[in-house]
């Protein structure tokens, strides 16, 4: 029996129209009175993904900034964290503004730009967050940030990632949540390690988690859970991984994971 289903958020529970359908929610519902906790996994801030676990009704610590926190949705408690190490914020900062690239932060669970430009009112409007021009944005890394972010030309944040392992690769997680946002996290920073640390958390196996994702930012969570899933529409890399590949997120992919692995056996 399943105790834990971690959901990625974007492209996964969320259909292209920024919903959860009811059916999905009815097996999501449906699994937790049968006991399973359900949660999100994602690489949202916990200020947006929050307002997301409130229309599903969920109340349990949920897994945000690609795995750099977890924390409760009923009090606020923090119960995993992981911020990007200051050294090498200071020198992804310096590369950004050599080459006049767009940098977010993510400090105290504010979204904080440098500017007010198309990308950031973009960014803005996907995750339902507001953000805030910083007066003194290079101060802010002197802060906890749990995430940075550069948003740019797909085919350039690629070649950027490569560019960048080797100068602070060794200290920080590099990933992509959207072809077109590189984000930047602690080592530990990723949702397979808030996936292994919510099990615990839990008092289950890490072989009794189901974790349904659709980007490759998802891969460490699903090598890590018993049951890695990943949605019909899935990047090719993460499919060749997963155990099961499922419908779509506009086919209710989510749904049919929890019907199929979690409920039908139940009420065999």
């Amino acid at each position: 029996m399943y105790k834990l289903i971690a959901i990625d958020v974007d492209d996964t529970l969320l259909n292209d129209e920024l919903i959860v359908t009811e059916g999905t929610k009815k097996a999501m519902e449906e699994a937790i009175a049968l006991g399973v906790t359900v949660t999100l996994a994602t690489g949202r801030m916990y200020a947006s993904a929050k307002k997301i676990a409130d229309q599903i009704q969920l109340n349990v610590p949920i897994i945000t900034y690609q795995g750099s926190l977890v924390k409760t949705l009923l009090d606020g408690e923090v119960l995993y964290e992981r911020c990007v190490p200051q050294d090498a914020a200071k020198e992804l900062y310096a590369i950004t503004e050599q080459r006049g690239l767009h940098l977010q932060l993510y400090a105290d669970d504010i979204l904080y730009v440098k500017e007010a430009n198309e990308k950031a009112v973009n960014y803005s409007t996907l995750t339902n967050i507001p953000y805030v021009v910083a007066e003194d944005f290079e101060a802010l890394l002197d802060k906890p940030n749990n995430k940075m972010l550069i948003i740019d030309d797909p085919a350039y944040l690629d070649q950027l990632a490569e560019e960048l392992k080797p100068i602070i690769g060794d200290r920080v997680h590099i990933t992509k949540s959207k072809p077109h946002y590189l984000e930047f996290m602690h080592k530990e920073g990723t949702k397979g390690h808030a996936l292994r640390f919510m099990a615990e958390h839990l008092g289950c196996g890490v072989e009794q988690t189901i974790a349904i994702g659709d980007a490759w930012n998802d891969h460490e969570m699903i090598e890590a859970a018993g049951l890695g899933v990943a949605m019909g529409n899935a990047t090719p890399k993460l499919k060749e991984i997963a155990d099961y590949i499922t419908l779509t997120n506009n086919e209710e992919g989510v749904r049919h994971v929890i019907e199929k692995f979690v409920l039908q056996p139940a009420a065999e």
